[in-house]
């Protein structure tokens, strides 16, 4: 039975993740709810006060729902009003009215291969020629071109014109990255060209952070001069410093497909080690020391918030950091009992500071990593008792030389048994978040974690230590130069080490990566209450194991039962799902003709997508649809869907010298679509169509539109289509009564065919077409002939 006095945050803190997740997901349009929380405040200390005087057992189990309940309250509360958007100065309210604005840069630089990204938080707005106080958080993303210096923290920017509201997901299933930059307190984004902004002033929001910043980026100098290949720095700089910036997309998806990503983000991992260091180094020679246990915490507390300064006080490391002060703390206390309790505080604490932290990838997987490690990994070591086995294996009779040989084994195979035991159970709580999050589970996360953990956690205090050796000589080097090249021979040496065992590291999960790429189960979808399901039956089944009653088996089975009935409800409501979509991808034209779990891509404008393309803009609606069968086509070459060209009379008037060019005819499900990306003119025969897509700026008149393919076709502009081009057409076709749609602004354009879910064969002749019934046939199966190429 679990003494819940014992352990009073772990339930605090899930009641105040209930009222922040409530509020993020139901919250937006509530009332202020601060007279709510402080009402329920009130009654719940009342009630509490007069409970413990009746000493009734149930009144006091009710008074503690009340305070459980008031602090769901208190957490919707504390996260509204942390939402800056509330704010009556917010630049939202401005809208675009804003002429330019003033803004400081507020985070380090994402360096990528074509833009710098950073974060400004707005100072001041000008409207109608007067300068306003404003807040707000801005994304701003800047060319990177000769002459354009890489944004600093602490800059002040003057910017010509306005930020735009965040665009929300432009395909199905595509990344919301509105609601990601939501959650940061950032509602905007702007695209700044060069010389629509300046640096007026460097005034840092705060010092403590610039002056960490500036340390990081000494400090990744050290590794640049010293490390000389570019993979093994950009890992190098990236496992003990956290900066990413230069480690190349290849790298970072082998690093992805072997599930050792979180390897080269400085978080609990680097903390973790440089504490058990600290510690067993203390133990090891000052253990008898009067007064160990408080001035050794207070040491370590010093060393690990020392660590975060130095590579920048990101919001990982700060988090990690965090988390081991409440730990070391604890400990301090004497209560190593209650590190789930310890835990519970650590989150607590954070929440109360940001509770949008809530919603970040790296909080969850930290925070459950760390309590499955601490609930399952001695309970999976517990499985094998491998030192005892091989220490059953000693005779007295055996040479000492045989027993010292089992009792090696015994130690070394042990330490193994543990590490797997470990990885297995950080597992364990991370599983869903894996699949939910990233839509694969790399089953070689045993092999490449079993030996890339040891690896790189060598690498990390070889690396700290040339840290420390090259800030040893620094100060001797000034002192007497002539005496720099000899002493620059031990962070050479100590550089050459860390050299090696980063390139080891990399050789071994490219291995990994190459060997095991099967074992990787790709693109899986599972939805929010799914996942919930996932860690219900995870919940359960650990419940069952160390209890072993029959009711935690049961609770199990319903959920396992819940989640097979939704997987089976979402496959249902696929089936018959059948679109054509025109996809929103910048500088590009894609369509889509979707029939349940099949779907056929083409590209119009004969150019195969790029990976990036596939991977971000369709996949994660492959994936979403739980798609098996897909096909990509180039320019219609291959295509199943009947097409046809369709050229303009005039094409052949020699004295034009814009002649119109063939209008692509898809006849698909009873939809009739056509391709327009040259011009038109009324000479071309009539072809009432459903849909018309113009492709790369088309030349075309409202009138002849109407002409040709009647009043009632809807207008789409594909993403080939410049932005003063659909802002020009657009106009004049609306006034004309067209309906159109700007898949670059509003997202991708998503039409149901007429015949969705019916049997039909379709016949296309140029200039006409026909719908004949006929049996149901297989998706994306359809009769085609191709003389009308």
């Amino acid at each position: 039975m679990i003494t819940w006095a014992a352990f009073p945050f772990v339930r605090y803190t899930p009641a105040l993740i209930l009222g922040i997740v409530g509020y993020l997901y139901l919250g937006t349009d509530w009332p202020e709810l601060w007279p709510v929380a402080l009402g329920l405040t009130g009654l719940s200390v009342s009630f509490l006060f007069w409970s413990t005087r009746q000493r009734n057992p149930t009144l006091v189990d009710a008074a503690g729902l009340l305070s459980l309940l008031t602090i769901v309250a208190f957490g919707a509360t504390l996260t509204q009003r942390a939402t800056d958007s509330r704010r009556a100065d917010h630049i939202y309210r401005f809208a675009n009215k804003i002429e330019c604005y003033q803004a400081v840069v507020d985070e380090a630089t994402v360096v990528r291969a074509a833009t710098y990204a950073t974060t400004l938080r707005v100072q001041a707005v000008r409207v109608a020629g007067r300068w306003r106080a404003a807040t707000g958080g801005v994304r701003v993303s800047l060319p990177r071109v000769a002459g354009i210096a890489q944004p600093q923290y602490g800059e002040v920017w003057l910017i010509r014109g306005h930020p735009d509201p965040s665009k929300p997901p432009l395909n199905p299933g595509e990344f919301d990255y509105a609601r990601y930059l939501e959650y940061r307190q950032v509602y905007h984004q702007h695209y700044v060209h060069p010389d629509q902004y300046r640096v007026l002033r460097i005034a840092p929001p705060n010092l403590l952070i610039a002056i960490s910043m500036q340390t990081a980026a000494q400090l990744d100098g050290v590794f640049k001069h010293y490390i000389h290949a570019k993979r093994e720095y950009a890992i190098a700089s990236a496992l003990v410093l956290g900066i990413k910036d230069d480690v190349d997309a290849e790298t970072k998806q082998t690093y992805s497909s072997t599930g050792t990503s979180h390897i080269m983000a400085v978080s609990g991992l680097q903390v973790g080690l440089l504490y058990l260091a600290l510690t067993w180094a203390l133990k090891t020679f000052f253990g008898r020391v009067p007064g160990f246990r408080i001035w050794s915490a207070l040491l370590g507390l010093g060393v690990i918030w020392s660590y975060a300064f130095l590579t920048g006080l990101s919001a990982s490391v700060l988090r990690a950091a965090v988390m081991f002060t409440f730990l070391i703390i604890g400990r301090a206390w004497g209560r190593q009992s209650s590190i789930f309790n310890t835990l519970g505080v650590a989150a607590f604490f954070l929440l109360l500071w940001n509770p949008f932290l809530v919603a970040d990838v790296g909080f969850q997987l930290s925070f459950l990593a760390v309590l499955s490690i601490v609930y399952v990994q001695p309970r999976i070591a517990a499985w094998l008792d491998v030192e005892g086995y091989f220490y059953a294996l000693r005779r007295p009779w055996h040479p000492t030389a045989v027993q010292w040989f089992w009792k090696g084994s015994g130690w070394s195979l042990n330490k193994i048994w543990q590490a797997v035991a470990l990885s297995l159970a950080a597992q364990v709580a991370t599983f869903g978040l894996g699949l939910y999050y990233f839509h694969q589970f790399p089953f070689s996360f045993l092999f490449s974690n079993l030996v890339a953990v040891p690896i790189s956690s060598g690498a990390v205090y070889v690396g700290l230590a040339l840290l420390l050796v090259k800030g040893l000589v620094e100060l001797p080097s000034m002192w007497f130069p002539k005496a720099a090249e000899w002493l620059d021979w031990g962070p050479k040496s100590v550089a050459w080490i860390f050299e090696k065992m980063v390139w080891a590291f990399n050789e071994y999960i490219a291995f990994i990566s190459h060997h095991f790429s099967d074992w990787v189960v790709r693109e899986v979808h599972v939805s929010a209450l799914q996942t919930v399901l996932l860690f219900g039956m995870i919940g359960t089944g650990l419940a069952w194991l160390n209890t072993r009653r029959l009711g935690w088996l049961r609770g199990t089975a319903l959920l396992m039962l819940c989640y097979a009935s939704s997987r089976i409800a979402e496959a249902r409501a696929v089936a018959p799902t059948e679109e054509f979509i025109v996809y929103s991808i910048p500088r590009r034209s894609a369509v889509g003709f979707w029939q349940g779990a099949a779907a056929e891509f083409v590209t119009p404008d004969s150019l195969p997508l790029t990976e990036t393309e596939r991977t971000y803009r369709l996949l994660p609606g492959i994936i979403q649809r739980a798609a098996r069968r897909t096909a990509y086509r180039i320019g219609w070459r291959g295509c199943t869907v009947p097409v046809a060209r369709l050229a303009d009379p005039d094409s052949a008037n020699s004295t034009l010298y814009f002649k119109p060019g063939p209008v692509v005819l898809v006849h698909w499900r009873g939809l009739r679509v056509a391709f327009i990306s040259n011009r038109i003119s009324t000479a071309t025969a009539p072809i009432p169509v459903d849909v018309l897509v113009l492709r790369r700026n088309a030349r075309v008149k409202p009138e002849s539109v109407a002409a040709v393919f009647g009043n009632k076709a809807r207008i789409v502009f594909d993403s080939s289509c410049k932005i003063w081009y659909v802002a020009r057409q657009d106009s004049s076709l609306r006034a004309h009564g067209f309906r159109t749609w700007d898949v670059t602004a509003q997202g991708a354009f998503r039409c149901p065919p007429p015949l969705a879910g019916k049997p039909y064969q379709a016949t296309l002749a140029p200039g006409r077409f026909e719908l004949e019934p006929k049996q149901p046939m297989s998706p994306l199966s359809t009769s085609f002939d191709a003389s009308t190429q």
